[in-house]
């Protein structure tokens, strides 16, 4: 049985970014995990950092990671992440939380979709963050 490989792509003709790839290709034996939409909740549904985008975006990242480990996986994991941020949000603050968070990984970057929604489930719930990552066996 062949192992499983992730590539993650920038191909030539596509805006390169240090932030995000292009393609991710997902090739022999491997885990798929997906991680639902993670919100600014702790474990004993307290919501986190109300009012505070880069306090929020802490904790679902947290949350995130904690859903990554039960699953045998880890950050370095992720291949795609899925980003939803309440409209009026001032995104730098969020997008500097995630870059402490996620340090500075000299593999290629996962792929990325953003997108500015009117609301989510809670209105103090300001982002919300969903991922897939993928293990190889």
């Amino acid at each position: 049985m062949t192992s499983g490989r992730v590539e993650l792509l920038a191909p030539d003709g596509l805006v390169r970014s240090p932030a995000f790839s292009h393609v991710a290709v997902v090739s022999g034996a491997v885990r798929t995990i997906y991680i639902g939409g993670q919100d600014a909740v702790t474990a004993d549904g307290k919501i986190v950092g109300k009012g505070d985008l880069a306090a929020q975006t802490t904790q679902i990242l947290k949350n995130i990671e904690t859903a990554l480990a039960a699953a045998g996986a880890g950050l370095e994991h992720i291949i795609k992440w899925n980003v939803f941020v309440v409209e009026g949000q001032p995104i730098q603050a969020g997008f500097e939380a995630f870059r402490r968070f996620w340090g500075d990984r000299s593999t290629p970057p996962p792929l990325i979709t953003a997108a500015f929604v009117k609301a989510l489930g809670d209105p103090d719930w300001l982002a919300e963050i969903d991922a897939v990552a993928v293990v190889p066996a």
